[in-house]
């Protein structure tokens, strides 16, 4: 029976010989008709079983190539070679599926990103993918279990959605509507009543809005699903399609709310070092190998493993944004104009100002506090004392190394009075976010919450410089493949 066989790690782990065990996997490599490398995808760490001679006939032998499946039947004994202690003496080989060697793209060699990002269906089967992807599971893991073991609840938000929590409008319309002639009103607008929902409904770009509505009830709640942005962003950094995790808190405000989001980013690299010591080390020596290629002013000051330590052991650095911009005002990268993009009172920090202040200031995440109203959602709660023309909200954003912002979070504006005129201002439909304001009708309390990319974490865990490399099948502009 299939259920009976042992998982590659699991024997690994086990240390022990002298009895009969029953693996599948797919063959990496095949040498002198003796040695099979076999993997199963529980580690990156294959089983070397040996065929002895006369044991199978040539036309069997002839199938067992690179990525052939297969079914052994062995003792596990003690291994002579260097780099493994034990080694399968296969008794039976079953070959459950062919793989034809010459058509396989994965041949046992090294392959660019780019090439593996062009079959990302068969990425997985490679060391750097199977200990990304192996990673990528613990923190999703772990997510559950931190929020599960503080008592949030887990709420599940909805995916299609009439609201649009940013107020960006960069949203993938949902609609049964015939796109080449659709209903129109007599002022020509698409009729929407006429569609599947009875009016205009988008892919979620956000679970907040919803999520605060549980934690006016639960106290605690969190999401953990995908959101869509229809962003027309070709970079390394940004997906139309990725998972948030959004905790939600009612009775918190803006410092706990940073005080959560950083015990939950350091909780989670706990984990995966915990759980994922190879894929981790691995990925270690990939990135140290990458890096010797670089010209000695471009390389990372820390390894992989260097620099989740460090972030788990010290506090994150926490300054205003006002402090942030005249650090950067102040800084060598600005006085020698080498920043792309300027750098005033007022703006919204690019990429390049985000990682200028971690990677070269501060050197480790650092915490932004109190952005300007104006560049900040209609949600966030105004601070009180602010200057006219320079008000600021209680908003959050973590800056992490080598990616620039990984949380996003505030303090809801809890005052009714303050957020209709907040919702009046930005001209959004008040009357139809009725639902949203009853929470501050009926017992508004201080909360907040924050939003973490998912894969922007799982970016910064494995090294990866590459969004697209940390999620299974990237949706991107010009790109739905799968």
């Amino acid at each position: 029976m299939f259920n009976k066989r042992i998982k590659i790690k699991e024997l690994l782990q086990s240390k022990q010989t002298g009895h009969k065990v029953t693996v599948m996997g797919w063959v990496r490599t095949f040498r002198n008709n003796q040695f099979i490398a076999l993997n199963d995808g529980s580690t990156n760490n294959n089983l070397q079983v040996v065929v002895e001679l006369g044991l199978l006939d040539d036309e069997t032998l002839k199938r067992i190539t690179t990525s052939a499946s297969l079914k052994v039947i062995g003792e596990v004994v003690p291994s002579p070679g260097k780099g493994q202690k034990m080694e399968l003496k296969a008794a039976a080989i079953e070959i459950l599926g062919d793989s034809d060697a010459e058509k396989y793209p994965l041949q046992p060699k090294k392959h660019s990103l780019e090439f593996l990002r062009e079959i990302a269906h068969l990425r997985f089967r490679t060391n750097t993918f199977g200990a990304i992807f192996r990673i990528r599971h613990s923190l999703a893991f772990a997510t559950h279990k931190f929020f599960n073991d503080k008592g949030f609840v887990y709420l599940h938000t909805p995916v299609i959605t009439a609201s649009d929590a940013e107020g960006a409008g960069e949203m993938f319309r949902v609609t049964t509507l015939p796109i080449d002639n659709p209903p129109r009103k007599e002022n020509g607008d698409v009729d929407f009543t006429e569609d599947f929902f009875g009016k205009s409904t988008n892919l979620t770009v956000s679970g907040q809005l919803e999520g605060e509505l549980g934690a006016t009830a639960f106290s605690e709640i969190y999401t953990f699903g995908p959101t869509f942005r229809a962003e027309n962003s070709n970079t390394t950094r940004h997906l139309a399609e990725f998972w948030m995790i959004e905790p939600e808190m009612a009775f918190c405000d803006i410092e706990d709310n940073m005080n959560l989001a950083e015990e939950f980013i350091q909780y989670l690299i706990r984990y995966a070092m915990e759980h994922n010591g190879e894929d981790l080390a691995f990925l270690d020596q990939r990135l140290a190998d990458e890096e010797k290629q670089k010209p000695q002013s471009e390389r990372s000051e820390m390894g992989l493993l260097e620099k989740l330590r460090f972030v788990t052991e010290n506090k994150f650095e926490r300054i205003t944004y006002t402090e942030a911009i005249n650090i950067l005002l102040d800084s060598p990268a600005y006085k020698k104009k080498k920043f792309k993009y300027d750098v005033a009172w007022g703006i919204d920090m690019q990429s390049e100002h985000e990682r200028y202040l971690v990677e070269k200031h501060f050197k480790k995440p650092v915490i932004v506090t109190g952005y300007p109203a104006a560049i900040k959602a209609f949600y966030m709660r105004l601070n009180d004392g602010c200057e006219p023309g320079k008000e600021t909200v209680a908003a959050m954003d973590i800056l992490a190394p080598g990616i620039g912002e990984i949380v996003g979070g505030s303090q809801r504006e809890e005052r009714l009075e303050k957020l209709e005129q907040r919702m009046t201002d930005m001209h959004l439909p008040v009357e139809e976010m009725s639902w949203y304001l009853d929470t501050r009708r009926f017992g508004t309390v201080p909360h907040a919450g924050f939003g973490l990319g998912f894969e922007r974490m799982v970016l910064f865990v494995t090294g990866m410089t590459n969004i697209r490399d940390v999620i299974p099948f990237a949706r991107t502009p010009k790109n739905c493949e799968f």
